[in-house]
């Protein structure tokens, strides 16, 4: 799945996104234009449709470990970076479940 182009990339991310729809709260949505999740109005995932990668929203210190560690990119739209937002190119369906599950959990308090 690593070679992944992004339209097999966002079809990933909404095979994983079915588990998290099912819960109480988490919807569909967009934001800045990208599809995402909400839980309880709060935006806590979506995908780059242009390169497919999975962004989620995670403590600013996680966040810096990841990408200092090299196993995120910052999410810089429009080249301000957001320090509480993460974007993973990698589409490992193991790990991109773990993510979306931390940033719900992170999300909702």
């Amino acid at each position: 799945m690593n070679s992944a182009g992004a339209s097999g990339r966002e079809t990933l991310f909404w095979e994983l996104a079915q588990q998290l729809l099912a819960e109480p709260g988490v919807t569909k949505s967009t934001m800045m234009g990208y599809p995402c999740l909400r839980a309880n109005g709060a935006f806590f995932a979506c995908v780059e449709r242009a390169t497919g990668h999975l962004i989620v929203k995670l403590p600013p210190h996680r966040v810096s470990k990841l990408v200092a560690t090299g196993q995120a990119l910052p999410f810089a739209p429009n080249g301000r970076t957001f320090r509480e937002w993460a974007a993973f190119p990698v589409a490992d369906p193991g790990e991109w479940r773990a993510l979306l599950t931390e940033a719900r959990e992170f999300t909702s308090g």
